[in-house]
Order: structure tokens, then C-alpha cells, then sequence
């Protein structure tokens, strides 16, 4: 009695529909391997010979000094409360020798926006020019108002 193969047509070279998966996976651990070397660089950024300028300056790794108008009114410098009348001289000892540093005034979204402006306006007079206003981008959280004070 012959033995017949439980598959069709009987030939030693037939199609077999089962799903060979060696390739894919070898295509998977080859793209882990460059995504595995490429991301530290992508992260840290490319290595790149700048040149020389004479007129560059070095970027200012101190932090700038950030002035925060209240919904109240109140105005802070750093987490400090400090009043309208000492606020330039104030700035002026965040700032200490470089007079030149980044003063970023912020202000709550329901604070008059005539105080924003009274408060650079202030500081423009008193010589403080090198501001920037502080906005959250769309859809970001808002950044925390700094605690007052405490009470002595």
C-alpha cells in the first residue's frame, strides 16, 4: 500500500503557506541596532567645527532675573515680593555686576495689561532695556506664580 503525504499534489518542491518569519526579524534587530546607535547622537546633537568670529560672545549661563506682574497686582522679582518704588533698584541687585543679563517680565493672564507695561516702562527709565515678555506656547500648562513670601 503507498504512502500518501498529507499534502497536495504529491511533489517535494510545492509552496508550503506557513508564514516564514526569520526575515522579519532580521530586519528588526538591524533597524534596533541603528536606532540604538543614532539616538544618543540625535539627543546630544552633531558635533560640528564652528568657526571663529571675533565679535561672538559666549551665551550666559547664569539664569535671567524674572519679574512676575500678579492678577493682584503685586510684583515679585524672582519668588521675592517687592514694592513699585524699589523695583529698578531691586532688579539691580539680581542682576549684580552684569547690568547686561536677560530680564524676563511675565504677567498673569488676568493682570491689567497697564501694569505690564507701567513695570517695563519703570525699568526702561532706570536704564534696565534688555527685557523680553514671557508667554506660555499654545496648549502648554501655565507656569506656576511664585509663592509670597512668608510672614515674619
Amino acid at each position: 500500500m503507498p504512502i500518501i503525504s498529507p499534502r497536495r499534489g504529491g511533489g517535494r518542491y510545492e509552496p508550503v503557506a506557513d508564514i516564514n518569519i526569520t526575515p522579519f526579524v532580521d530586519v528588526m534587530l538591524v533597524l534596533l541596532i541603528v536606532f540604538m546607535i543614532t539616538a544618543p547622537m540625535l539627543a546630544a546633537g552633531m558635533l560640528v567645527d564652528l568657526p571663529k568670529a571675533k565679535s561672538a560672545r559666549p551665551l550666559d549661563p547664569r539664569e535671567p532675573v524674572i519679574i512676575t506682574v500678579g492678577k493682584d497686582g503685586k510684583l515679585y522679582v524672582g519668588r521675592d515680593v517687592v514694592p513699585r518704588a524699589t523695583l529698578a533698584a531691586a532688579v539691580r541687585a539680581r542682576l549684580g555686576d552684569d547690568q547686561n543679563r536677560q530680564i524676563y517680565v511675565r504677567g498673569d493672564r488676568d493682570a491689567f495689561y497697564g501694569e505690564i507695561v507701567a513695570v517695563m516702562d519703570q525699568l526702561a527709565q532706570n536704564g534696565l532695556v534688555k527685557m523680553a515678555l514671557v508667554a506660555n506656547a499654545s496648549g502648554a500648562t501655565a507656569v506656576p506664580e511664585p509663592a509670597p513670601a512668608p510672614a515674619p
